[in-house]
This record gives C-alpha cells, sequence and structure tokens, in this order.
C-alpha cells in the first residue's frame, strides 16, 4: 500500500500527568504515514482522489488542541481513531506523539509514543430460534452499524435452517455480515456479547436454543486461539447455515488455515 508522510508536525498543546502541563501547555512533535491507494490521484493529478496532507495536518493540530489528555497513549490513540474514522481512503495510519523535553528531573530530548492502527474485515454469523426472529438479526445488523468503530459493509440473505447439536428445538434464521472495524478481536468479541445479553440470550444449554447468537467468523487472515476466542471459528467449515450465508458476501474468501475458499468448503459439503 502507498504511503504519504508527514514528519514533526510542531504543535502546542496541553498534555500531560502534571496540572500545570495541563495548564501552560507545550511543544509536541507529531508525525504519521497515512497508508492509501495513490494509483489514481498519480494517474490524473487529482488531490480528490488522494489523501489532503495539508488537511490532515489542520485536523491533527486542532484535535491535540482541542483534547487535553494526561497520558502521550491516550493522546496517540484518539487521535489515531479520530483520523480513521474522519478522513476517507485512509486505510492505516502509524502516528508518533513526541514530547520534548518531557519533565522527568533528568537530562532528556525527547519521548515518544508510536502506534500502528487500521481498518479490519470481520465476518460475522447470526442465528436465532426463539421469538421474533428476523427482528432479532435486523436488530443486531442494525446496532453493529452503530457501533462507534464499526461499520456494516454488507449483509447476506437469510437462512431457515435446522437446529445444529440438540435437535429437540425450533429452526433456525441464518445469516452472515462484512463488518469493517477498528475494534480488536477482542473488543469485538465483547461487543458481540453485550449484543446478545441484550437481546436476553441465556447461555443454560450448549447448542440450545437463543435469542440471538453472533460469532466471529474470520479478522483479516488472523489465527488467533485463545481462552475466549478462536478464529477463524473452529467449526465453521462443517456447518452449511454459515458456509451458505457467507458465500452470499464472500465466496472467495480464503481459510487462512486449511486454504480454501467459502465456495470450495461449501461445494465440499454439498
Amino acid at each position: 500500500m502507498d504511503k504519504i508522510i508527514i514528519k514533526n508536525l510542531e504543535i502546542f498543546a496541553k498534555h500531560g500527568v502534571f496540572p500545570e502541563e495541563n495548564i501552560l501547555g507545550q511543544k509536541f512533535l507529531v508525525s504519521a504515514v497515512l497508508y492509501t491507494d495513490t494509483r489514481k490521484a498519480g494517474k490524473t493529478d487529482d488531490l480528490t482522489a488522494s489523501i489532503h496532507y495539508g488537511e490532515v495536518c489542520q485536523s491533527i493540530d486542532a484535535y491535540m488542541r482541542i483534547h487535553t489528555c494526561q497520558l502521550l497513549e491516550r493522546a496517540a490513540e484518539s487521535l489515531a481513531e479520530e483520523l480513521l474514522l474522519s478522513i476517507p481512503r485512509l486505510e492505516k495510519i502509524e502516528l508518533e506523539i513526541k514530547k520534548p523535553w518531557a519533565p522527568i528531573g533528568l537530562p532528556l530530548e525527547t519521548v515518544s509514543v508510536e502506534i500502528l492502527r487500521q481498518w479490519h474485515t470481520a465476518y460475522i454469523a447470526l442465528g436465532s430460534n426463539l421469538g421474533e426472529k428476523k427482528r432479532y438479526l435486523e436488530d443486531a445488523v442494525a446496532s453493529l452499524n452503530q457501533l462507534p468503530l464499526a461499520r456494516v459493509e454488507k449483509v447476506s440473505n437469510y437462512y431457515m435452517t435446522p437446529p445444529y447439536g440438540v435437535k429437540e428445538q425450533d429452526d433456525f434464521l441464518n445469516a452472515c455480515l462484512e463488518l469493517r472495524t477498528l475494534l480488536t478481536p477482542e473488543e469485538l468479541l465483547e461487543a458481540l456479547q453485550a449484543l446478545e445479553q441484550a437481546a436476553g440470550r441465556e447461555r443454560t444449554i450448549h447448542w440450545g436454543p437463543r435469542t440471538l447468537d453472533l460469532d466471529v467468523l474470520f479478522y483479516d487472515d488472523l489465527v488467533l486461539e485463545s481462552e475466549k476466542l478462536c478464529i477463524p471459528h473452529v467449526e465453521m467449515q462443517k456447518r452449511k447455515f454459515v458456509l451458505e450465508p457467507l458465500h452470499d458476501i464472500a465466496p472467495y474468501k480464503r481459510h487462512p488455515v486449511y486454504g480454501k475458499t467459502v465456495r470450495e468448503m461449501l461445494e465440499e459439503l454439498e
């Protein structure tokens, strides 16, 4: 991916742990690497096809001046989020905030925090077999689209499917969606579980009936195994009720472990 680089933008702002830093303020240096596709701008000489680095500098200056943070970590995190959310075509950002002459009682040229943040693509499976199933799924889609750090890009068709695991229960309504997000996998899991809880889900029977079930299928090409989360979803390749709606929106998405596309995995099941 192409880069637009801003180095050592000087800003006077009021960030710091000590009260006098929040009142008197001091100089900060901000550097940013903006990841975007500059091909169209390079071919057309059209500024609107790229990222206007002058406007980005003005945005950085305004944000750093208006907001006050105790920690450089907080200033960097919130600034990166603001830029990723507000600047079209910005896919990823490397951001460094330097604090010259930090008040630590020792000679020091500068201290800095450097972070890398970017948009991620996650695929989420949705299911319900209690109450107003379609309403539960539609409300979940709307709620995910309203998360501050997420945007729903695509939603599959809805499929009525027989229950998996425990057979003595009502049929499920299933779907999948594509989510563009700045959330980490763990933060995304917390958001999904909060939506399940708000829908009145009760985890009493494994594979039992539920008002709303939300699972992370893919997160970019990440392979993750932890106590709380496994990505890609450990049994998705065995479940037609997952692969069929996923095929609607991402037929050529390739499983990072098995190396097969969603279409290939679905064809093997059928």
